[in-house]
This record gives C-alpha cells, structure tokens and sequence, in this order.
C-alpha cells in the first residue's frame, strides 16, 4: 500500500483516485465509483465526492493507497 500525500485536510475521492495513480483520467473515477468498485476503509464508496482525510485507505481493482497528511 502506497502512503498518497495531500496538500490539504481533505480530498474528493475521485480527485484522490487521479493523485493515487490507481485510475487513468478523472473521467474514469466517475464510473468505477458509481459501478461500486471502489473501497473506502473497506466498505463500497458509490459517492465520487466523498471526503476523505489522513489515514482514510482507497482500495480499487487490487491496489490501494492511504491518505497522508503532507508536513
């Protein structure tokens, strides 16, 4: 599992699946999001703006990051 820094104190998840590498473009986070492939803290995430914070772990097609805090 990769550690994805923030800038900030929160992130949309569809913005975070773009910065995690784990989809291509941002348009595709919209699908995968509302077809319910995607993982948040190991429970099916169907809102694409849903907020996540520091230690909040994406899982999507076998690979998953965690929310980091940058310093």
């Amino acid at each position: 599992m990769d550690d994805v820094p923030i800038r900030d104190e929160s992130i949309r998840l569809g913005q975070f699946l773009k910065l995690a590498n784990l989809i291509d473009s941002g348009a595709d986070a919209k699908g995968v999001i509302a077809d319910g492939r995607v993982l948040v803290n190991g429970e099916v995430e169907t809102r694409r703006g849903r907020q996540l914070r520091g230690g909040d772990v994406v899982a999507f097609d076998g690979r998953s990051a965690r929310v980091a805090q940058s310093r």
